[in-house]
């Protein structure tokens, strides 16, 4: 919609994502034989170019009293921005009253645009065609407006009530209730003649903000109607709204024309331009560049080849719909300072479609190693969809990169499989997923024992077959009923009994969570379930290597989310660590092998619920296993190191994430020491529980610090404004990850379109370093001031006791 005044222009491209809605309020002279309880049900139907659209809606209606009135609103699943012109709504009186076969009433149509192309509101009534199904063909034989020339005055008083509830005639109190009074009359009168008299049907159209005017897209705009004056209001139609302004498109053309790239090449920005040009350069990936900054950028393109940062604004301000100065743009782009794998990824995202950008981004990954590939490899994944064709170079990339890494291959196998479901791009997956089997399989073992591509291929594929039998498994155990200790046993004789291969395997298996590791068998009396609605599965596995591996697989959670923030996790770690700050994170692994199903790693622990539960404080527990006399409050120093340095890296990256629903039982700590948050159902600011703080840091985990004045507590929040500024420094590269996570269908990134300016508010770009640990100290001291938070953890306490 574009607007204009009072008007709106409808374009049937446009996003009106608003459901049609009208109000069956009640219908007149309708003559039925005297039954003892008469019932009416309307048929409503949509027609559109004398087409039937959707399935008809039929709705029973009571009456009530010799008119009958009903007040039903009814919405169809069609969206305004599916009409069109010649939309229609058909409705059908059926009788049902005798019990038999419905008898028709009668029908009528009405065009939901009149002949200016207004959408219509407010009340219509209908003449109903008595023992006529109403038809939605153009031109109708049923149309519920009444022809002029039959009109009476009753019509025409009702045309004025129409206007007076739309606001198009003045209210005026006193004057209103005489002429409604003396309208009552009128109407009565003319009832009485019993002339002009016929079944009706009364609906209510709902009313928009503002009138909605139907217009085709294209060159041949419909020409409005002249300018009409109804009382004080009078609405005007600019029909020039929204297009660009000749003159400053032929200014904007002449100013970037290529016949001044002579020019350009030896123009440098002045000191205040410069100063502008480095903001610019600075913004953010999710920041959109006005007009004049793009025209600045463009201006300067050749003064700004020597940084690297700048060559994202530059694409952004390049008219790629004009050839020539797209074609200089990729000229240019070859001859740039080469830009780093962070802003590759901006370029990848569906902001950008030129395939020479995409290539070029491409080309920048292929210089990323291994370790650094698999933390972008979910996004690049996504990036795929936006791509122009299946055998995109990105696409050639993945699998060329997939066949020297097993790890590669076996998560993108996975990542694809999962997109497989999404009707949108599943063929586009399907191509990939072709690509890498054909590719993988030609592969030729080498002399060092290496396995040929076949064998490699089968290991792969032989995790899906072990993750359709653990489904089957899980089935099996919840259909038992009883104590979890029945199901943990059912458990244990499934895997003993009818499962009993999946104790020792034929051939090892690639742990899908972790590909470089064996899996030889299961271990039926290690594994167990958890106690939760879904019961997990916890499972202990054999490894090729002697030792064993536990894994967690759930049935009927969309693991996806936690996937991504975990992925999040291990990446801000890798961040962290690179300038030399360890905070003891554990980023365990997490794989979405379905939308509703996959793996967790298993990292023994005890959730802050249960240790103060049975040890009444954190330090008595991290005492019973790290004990030291001469330590700080009798543990060892590296014991409480390690709690504090994890404490102050999960306080900052879930409070930089959004992370929600944060309560003792998803907050874990190992006997180490490593405090760690699992279970991120909620992101980006949402949260079930009202008044959340801006981190989870109760009170116990200052407690177990020393307090609020210790020294130790001082070295937390040290940590945690050290670790916020390196995180800041590579905000974009965390924004671009999150892009190209925007059409995953994951559910609070894909739910809110604001998650990308929500996750940039976090980082507080607009502080410098020194601001931002002020800012950061603030937000420590509100989280654990805070009160409400204290009584919701007590009502959950309550809530988990009752479970």
């Amino acid at each position: 919609m574009v607007g204009g005044g009072n008007e709106f222009r409808f374009f049937l491209s446009c996003d009106i994502s608003l459901p049609l809605a009208f109000r069956v309020l009640h219908a007149e002279h309708i003559l039925l034989p005297d039954r003892k309880a008469p019932e009416l049900f309307v048929e409503c139907k949509l027609y559109i170019d004398g087409v039937l659209f959707g399935l008809p809606v039929k709705t029973r209606l009571e009456p009530t009293g010799p008119t009958y009135h009903w007040n039903e609103l009814i919405t169809l699943s069609t969206k305004y921005r599916d009409l069109t012109s010649l939309s229609q709504l058909a409705f059908t009186v059926w009788d049902v009253s005798s019990g038999e076969d419905p008898e028709v009433v009668g029908g009528a149509t009405v065009f939901l645009f009149n002949s200016k192309r207004q959408l219509k509101t407010g009340r219509q009534k209908l003449r109903l065609w008595p023992n006529k199904k109403a038809d939605g063909g153009v031109p109708t034989t049923t149309p519920g407006k009444v022809p002029k020339n039959e009109r009476g005055e009753i019509e025409r008083l009702e045309r004025l009530v129409n206007k007076y509830e739309r606001g198009q005639i003045q209210h005026v109190d006193w004057l209103d209730r005489l002429a409604f009074s003396a309208m009552e009359k009128a109407k009565e009168k003319e009832c009485a003649k019993k002339a002009n008299l016929y079944p009706s049907l009364v609906v209510e159209l709902c009313s928009l903000e503002h009138r909605v005017v139907f217009q085709e897209s294209g060159a041949n705009f419909y020409t409005p109607a002249p300018v009409s004056l109804s009382n004080e209001l009078v609405t005007v139609w600019d029909p020039e709204l929204g297009r660009t302004n000749p003159s400053e498109h032929k200014q904007l053309k002449l100013a970037r024309s290529l016949t001044r790239g002579i020019v350009d090449k030896d123009l440098k920005p002045s000191s205040n331009e410069r100063k502008l040009l480095q903001i610019i350069i600075k913004f953010p990936p999710t920041r959109t560049l006005e007009v004049d900054e793009k025209q600045l950028v463009w201006k300067f393109r050749f003064s700004l080849m020597s940084e690297k940062k700048a060559l994202t604004k530059f694409v952004r301000s390049v008219d790629w719909s004009d050839n020539q100065e797209a074609k200089q743009a990729v000229e240019l782009i070859g001859k740039w300072e080469m830009i780093d794998v962070a802003d590759a990824l901006e370029l990848l995202s569906p902001d950008f479609e030129s395939e020479e950008v995409r290539s070029y981004a491409v080309s920048i990954l292929e210089r990323a190693d291994d370790e650094e590939l698999l933390c972008y490899l979910l996004q690049l994944v996504q990036a795929l969809r936006f791509e122009r064709s299946d055998k995109s170079r990105l696409a050639l990339f993945l699998v060329k990169r997939a066949l020297s890494n097993i790890e590669i291959a076996s998560f993108l196998r996975w990542y694809i499989l999962v997109e497989l479901h999404s009707p949108a791009y599943a063929r586009r997956y399907y191509g990939t997923y072709d690509m890498l089997e054909n590719s993988m399989m030609k592969l030729v073992g080498r002399e060092d024992g290496d396995e040929d591509g076949f064998r490699l291929w089968q290991s792969l594929t032989r995790q899906t077959d072990l993750t359709a039998q653990l489904c089957s498994i899980m089935k099996d155990v919840r259909n038992v009923r009883g104590s979890a200790q029945k199901k943990i046993e059912k458990l244990r004789q499934l895997l003993s009994g009818v499962f009993s291969e999946l104790t020792n395997f034929d051939e090892p298996i690639r742990s899908p969570l972790a590909p470089t590791l064996l899996l030889t068998g299961v271990v039926p009396q290690e594994s167990s379930i958890f106690k939760s609605a879904l019961n997990p599965l916890r499972l202990t596995f054999k490894t090729a290597n002697g030792g064993t591996s536990k894994i967690i697989y759930k049935k009927g959670d969309d693991l996806r989310q936690d996937q991504l923030v975990i992925q999040t996790v291990s990446l801000m770690d890798r961040l962290l660590k690179l300038e030399n700050l360890d905070l003891h994170l554990t980023p365990y692994r997490v794989l979405a092998t379905g939308q509703d199903e996959g793996m967790l790693e298993f990292i023994p622990s005890s959730s802050l619920a249960q240790i103060l539960s049975e040890h009444r404080s954190i330090t008595s527990y991290l005492q019973k296993f790290h004990p030291d006399e001469d330590g700080p409050f009798g543990i060892t120093a590296q014991c409480l190191e390690t709690f504090i340095k994890s404490c102050a890296g999960y306080s900052v990256i879930t409070y930089i994430l959004g992370v929600g629903d944060r309560h003792l039982d998803n907050l874990l700590l190992t006997d180490d020491g490593r405090l760690f948050h699992v279970d991120f159902a909620f992101i980006l600011g949402r949260d079930p529980k009202p008044f959340p703080p801006p981190m989870k840091l109760c009170k116990e985990m200052v407690e177990a610090m020393g307090g609020a004045e210790s020294q130790y507590y001082t070295r937390f929040k040290s940590y945690c404004c050290e670790a916020y500024n390196i995180l800041r420094k590579s905000s974009s590269l965390i924004l671009n990850l999150f892009k190209l996570m925007e059409r995953s269908g994951i559910p609070d990134i894909s739910a809110d379109e604001s998650g990308g300016l929500k996750l940039q508010e976090k980082f507080r770009l607009d502080l410098d370093d020194e601001e931002a640990i002020h800012f950061f100290q603030d937000l420590i001291n509100e989280s654990v001031s805070a009160l409400f938070p204290q009584m919701v953890e007590t009502i959950h306490r309550w809530a988990q006791y009752w479970r």
